[in-house]
């Protein structure tokens, strides 16, 4: 349960806020603190990313316990 409503809440984070997820987690995976440009499309993928998650985690929870 804790898991499907942290996925839920990084789903909807990257909805509403892709940019600054996408750049969020860049800055930590670049080394010795680098820039790293992204192309735009990146923000676009993130953004579907989100939608994807939401609706699998919506998805799960009509199903109910049974599958757990």
């Amino acid at each position: 349960m804790v898991t499907r409503l942290a996925l839920l809440a990084i789903g909807v984070l990257e909805v509403l806020f892709p940019r600054r997820m996408v750049d969020f987690w860049m800055r930590r995976a670049a080394k010795g603190g680098e820039e790293v440009a992204l192309k735009e499309w990146v923000y676009t993928v993130a953004r579907v990313e989100g939608i994807v998650i939401v609706l699998w985690v919506l998805a799960r929870r009509g199903r109910g316990r049974s599958e757990e």
